[in-house]
């Protein structure tokens, strides 16, 4: 309910001052990596690369899942334990964006990419 009113006032804001306001949501690393096509595309990614959002609302293994693409290439999922208000937000319609905010060469795949999710209002 906090997380609704307060994206309310910022609307409200974003109507009074400007056209548009970026306001980030959360910033989580890229879950699942390991699974899909990051490693053939770790190359030509690069740090503010956007991402495409998807809602996965019939996915078997969480309700709640959202997978992150570059350019159409599935490279994972935002993180379970950090995908309910994105879910939420995106379920009502908000516009969303990401973009890729570090990579790195670490060898676990949970610290390889980290992105930023962000509402358009």
């Amino acid at each position: 309910m906090r997380f609704l009113l307060t994206i309310s006032l910022l609307c409200w804001l974003a109507t009074a001052q400007a056209e548009s306001i970026r306001v980030l949501v959360q910033s989580s690393p890229l879950a699942g990596s390991q699974y899909y096509a990051l490693e053939e595309f770790w190359s030509a990614i690069k740090v503010g690369d956007g991402l495409e959002l998807i809602r996965e609302p019939d996915n078997k293994y969480d309700r709640h899942a959202i997978r992150v693409e570059w350019h159409g290439h599935k490279l994972g999922y935002v993180p379970r334990a950090q995908n309910r208000a994105v879910a939420a937000a995106m379920d009502a319609g908000d516009r969303l964006t990401a973009r890729v905010s570090s990579l790195s060469d670490n060898k676990n795949p949970w610290q390889r990419v980290a992105f930023e999710v962000f509402m358009e209002l």
